[in-house]
């Protein structure tokens, strides 16, 4: 399982990771969507964090039962459920990805997300200030690795060198 902020590399490396070790990417946000029928921002608008948190806790349960094997893609708060949390540092291996707080968000703008920056001059305030709160609880994942600086293929030697020990043989 992959934690982090939004705009890290969990996306981008885990796709690519799946694909190495021909198993399945699995993007938490995405099946939660398919499961519960609308975007995270409208489902959390229309029910609440607290029943997404729900909801992303019942597609991680339903994910680790079903599969031996596979690269899932969390989404950042994840962390913010204690429960939910400690089920995936429970139950999967876990990589912290990092990257420098510019990197986050020049990614994240990059992908055309610009909610970020949208009306909040102090986007880079909260961005690193979101990152200082969450630190603690990333660093519980069992590795980590930072992309601050490295190319797609660079990081994604990293992640496979950390993951390897893990596979089943």
């Amino acid at each position: 399982a992959l934690v982090g902020l939004r705009g890290a590399g969990k996306s981008t490396l885990g796709r690519l990771l799946a694909e190495r070790l021909c198993v399945p990417f699995i993007e938490l946000n995405r099946m939660v969507e398919q499961e519960y029928g609308a975007r995270m921002p409208l489902l959390i608008e229309m029910s609440g964090l607290a029943t997404f948190r729900r909801y992303e806790r019942s597609c991680l349960e339903r994910v680790v039962s079903e599969n031996e094997s596979a690269v899932i893609a969390t989404a950042g708060g994840i962390v913010s459920n204690p429960e939910t949390y400690a089920l995936l540092l429970r139950r999967t291996h876990s990589v912290w990805i990092s990257a420098r707080p510019d990197e986050h968000m020049g990614r994240v703008i990059e992908q055309g997300d610009f909610r970020p920056m949208a009306h909040n001059r102090e986007a880079m305030a909260d961005l690193k200030a979101i990152l200082e709160a969450r630190r603690v609880d990333y660093a519980r994942a069992e590795a980590a690795l930072d992309t601050s600086g490295a190319t797609v293929p660079q990081s994604l030697v990293k992640l496979q060198k950390i993951v390897m020990p893990w596979m089943k043989r």
